[in-house]
């Protein structure tokens, strides 16, 4: 029986974007389906504890700037730390991928495209050209979802998210949910790929 998980994100998570061709590589070779579900960080963190990047402690700052650098020269990434469109406006592109999986065309096509554009090539994905543009290098007719995601539907379906994140005990991105566990931050991946191989009943907190 297909397996299922829930990937809960969002475009501005420079996490989520280092994890992202790991995560569909595992999928793949475990015929996994996922179900994405981009959410609004801070609405998150502010449910959970979190804090935006801007307002925690400069010494967990620093810190993930070292984790960063780290991770970029073991999996052999070019990104920037900072790209010249980041912090943005992430909402329309997060509700632009829920169009996409609405719509069940390939979400993982537009991804492998939206993260790099970001980190990589520093692209504005605030900027509905560049979705366009995005979205017609992954063969999808942009100009159908751009409506879509600017709809009251998609901004129910990013509100849905949300309220799945938090019931989910998700509190971070990216945080990938298989059979209730979760699994946060891209660095847990291998523990992901470990319970699939294993076939393992969920873990569940012993509380």
């Amino acid at each position: 029986m297909t397996q299922h998980l829930d990937y809960y994100f969002s475009l501005s998570s420079p996490w989520a974007y280092i994890g992202h061709a790991r995560l569909m590589e595992i999928a793949g070779r475990h015929g996994l389906a996922i179900s994405c579900k981009p959410v609004q960080l801070g609405e998150v963190f502010a449910e959970t504890g979190g804090l935006p990047l801007a307002r925690r402690h400069p010494v967990r700052q620093r810190y993930r700037s070292l984790e960063l650098q780290r991770w970029r020269a073991r999996l052999g990434l070019d990104f920037h730390l900072q790209p010249k469109y980041w912090p943005f406006d992430v909402a329309l592109a997060d509700r632009f991928v829920i169009a996409v999986e609405a719509g069940g065309a390939d979400t993982g096509a537009f991804l492998a495209r939206a993260f790099p554009a970001v980190w990589e090539q520093e692209r504005d994905l605030a900027d509905e050209a560049v979705l366009l543009e995005l979205a017609r290098e992954a063969g999808l007719d942009g100009e159908a979802l751009l409506p879509l995601a600017r709809s009251e539907a998609a901004a129910q379906a990013y509100e849905r998210n949300r309220a799945d994140a938090l019931s989910s005990d998700v509190f971070g991105s990216p945080s990938y949910v298989l059979g209730g566990e979760v699994f946060w931050g891209q660095d847990r991946l291998e523990l992901l790929d470990d319970a699939l191989c294993s076939g393992r009943a969920p873990y569940r907190p012993a509380v």
